[in-house]
């Protein structure tokens, strides 16, 4: 469950902002767009998403058990935008602290996935994760520039949270045995600013691809994402004190062993292969 998470956990943020876009004149695209130009590399360099830091909340449900379990900690990504790549390289480090102390770290080429109470370390190549995952919809979360390509993306059923966000229900265009559907609700003052930039530049004869300067700040235009299986069970995680592009030192991705600490490699069969 920690793993599936991780990998909606990735695309997720909050974009602080200070105006209302009325709902009645916001289409499904300028909502789509919205999330997905800070995460393309056509994106003016200005308004990318390089790094967040936050503290998050996550609550998942066993519906076989009836069963909650939840966890919460803190979380820094970072995106490393290559030349010529749409998605973004990402480098990260979940550290759980409740109910169990755990952390999940990559620096793009290695993920390390460490449980003190077990005093083990899984350390697999991200490569290979990828490749185990390549047909997985929870990897292309890990770039939000790709969305619309990935999946069918639809209103959600009300399309509005009782705030006036934005709520967004996603399918995978191939089927997982880890997501049914994924529902993300979108920050109405990022999709404001958003659509205020698309208009000034349509008036000049412009095409648009950057989004809004923020209102107020600057970060993720999602305030939370829920996962389900094809079991319905499903995960939801939001964010807190969110703080975008500090610049984030490669360092915090490094991962140093713990002394006396067992080391395991997952198998080909284990990673899917």
């Amino acid at each position: 469950m920690i793993i599936r998470s991780l990998f909606s956990a990735l695309c997720l943020g909050i974009f602080l902002a200070s105006a209302v876009a009325p709902a009645w004149a916001v289409g499904l695209n300028d909502v789509i767009r919205t999330l997905e130009t800070p995460f393309q590399a056509k994106t003016a360099k200005e308004f990318r998403i390089y790094d967040y830091t936050a503290d998050f909340f996550q609550e998942s449900k066993i519906t076989s058990l009836d069963r909650l379990q939840r966890a919460n900690g803190r979380v820094e990504v970072a995106f490393n935008y290559l030349q010529e790549q749409t998605v973004p390289e990402v480098k990260f480090r979940w550290q759980y602290v409740q109910p169990t102390t755990q952390e999940i770290v990559s620096d793009g080429k290695t993920l390390w996935v460490y449980l003190p109470e077990n005093n083990q370390v899984i350390q697999s190549d991200i490569e290979r994760v990828n490749q185990a995952r390549q047909n997985d919809p929870m990897t292309f979360l890990t770039g939000l520039g790709n969305l619309s390509r990935d999946f069918q993306i639809g209103w959600a059923t009300p399309q509005n949270d009782i705030d006036g966000n934005y709520v967004l229900e996603l399918r995978p265009q191939r089927a997982s045995s880890l997501i049914n559907r994924l529902v993300i609700v979108v920050d109405r003052f990022a999709v404001e600013a958003y659509t205020q930039r698309s208009e000034e530049d349509d008036s000049r004869q412009k095409p648009s691809l950057t989004p809004a300067e923020p209102v107020g700040g600057s970060g993720f235009p999602i305030l939370s994402t829920t996962v389900y299986d094809p079991n319905d069970n499903s995960t939801i995680i939001e964010f807190s004190n969110l703080r975008v592009n500090l610049g984030i030192s490669a360092k915090t991705f490094n991962f140093i062993l713990p002394a006396g600490v067992e080391v395991m490699h997952p198998t080909d069969k284990e990673m899917g292969f």
